[in-house]
């Protein structure tokens, strides 16, 4: 399988808020330790559309035309000088963040925290929602037959939900609450259940999105409507029978926010301790976005 000759490679593009363009890209040329990957499945993550919509995230600004989509497998069509482990015809999945350079936090494995790293659309650096994209090959993994192109693009978005159970000390028999039946909110909450968790309560506006965290195995699920913070709060610890061991908020609502704290810290229903900002430490309730 090889590139066409011609530039063909057809990009989504974000030029500012409200300015998406479909534009023909050049195909790019691998480096040594890189690979060209015809694109398959791109999912659209929740910072495309604020991308797309408000033209930044917070203090990452689109200053100039940037390729969206992180969420991503293909195909390898071409491989660098130095990359051995891959060949043209491998079915591969990306890993978007990739260090530019050995800093500290790559020599103690922390190389997601590295404030150079390379990571698909976030500006400036391109995306790979378009035909074809090159990428360090290190952080391209070969896809067992049994995965599609579709799950493998899904990798990304369940490693959110693999590292806030890590982080939340999810273990067998423990009682989860998840915040927000979104993507993120979904993949979590399987990623709970296979990590032991005896019984998990899932929150969400949408009758629609918890009907699927049903369907995936949320054990409860919790529509809110008009309920203060408190009152999730208790209503969670009634569906439980306790207080959760981990709460996992995965919508970004400072509502949501709020009833996390709530049943994780049960400073009292009615008003808000005095004391509560110095347990917010302790919690270990996570932020994420349910896409």
């Amino acid at each position: 399988m090889a590139a066409p000759s011609k530039a063909e490679n057809l990009s989504l593009v974000v030029h500012g808020p409200g300015d998406l363009r479909l534009e023909n890209y050049p195909i790019p040329e691998p480096g040594p330790n890189e690979v060209l990957v015809r694109m398959h499945s791109v999912g659209i993550c929740g910072s495309d559309v604020h991308y797309w919509q408000h033209g930044r995230i917070g203090d990452f600004v689109v200053r100039k035309p940037m390729v969206l989509g992180h969420e991503a497998a293909g195909t390898v069509v071409k491989v660098g000088s130095s990359v051995t482990h891959l060949k043209p015809g491998d079915r591969v999945a990306i890993e978007p963040g990739a260090p530019r350079e050995s800093d500290e936090f790559c020599k103690v494995g922390r190389y997601n925290l590295s404030p150079t790293i390379f990571f698909c659309a976030t500006p400036p650096d391109d995306g790979n929602l378009c035909r074809f994209y090159k990428h360090n090959a290190n952080f391209c993994y070969k896809l067992p037959d049994s995965v599609t192109f579709e799950e493998g693009a899904l990798i990304e978005p369940l490693s959110v939900g693999i590292h806030a159970c890590r982080r939340g000390g999810v273990s067998l028999g423990n009682k989860v609450l998840v915040c927000g039946a979104g993507p993120v909110g979904l993949v979590t909450l399987i990623v709970a259940k296979a990590m032991g968790a005896s019984a998990v309560v899932v929150t969400d506006l949408s009758a629609s999105r918890l009907s699927k965290a049903k369907e995936v195995g949320a054990d409860f699920v919790l529509q809110i409507s008009q309920e203060s913070p408190q009152e999730i709060a208790r209503k969670v610890e009634e569906l439980l029978g306790c207080k959760p061991e981990a709460t996992i908020e995965c919508t970004g609502a400072e509502s949501a926010i709020q009833a996390g704290i709530y049943v994780s810290v049960g400073c009292g229903w009615g008003t808000p301790s005095a004391g509560l900002p110095s347990v917010l430490g302790d919690i270990g309730t996570l932020t994420g976005s349910s896409g």
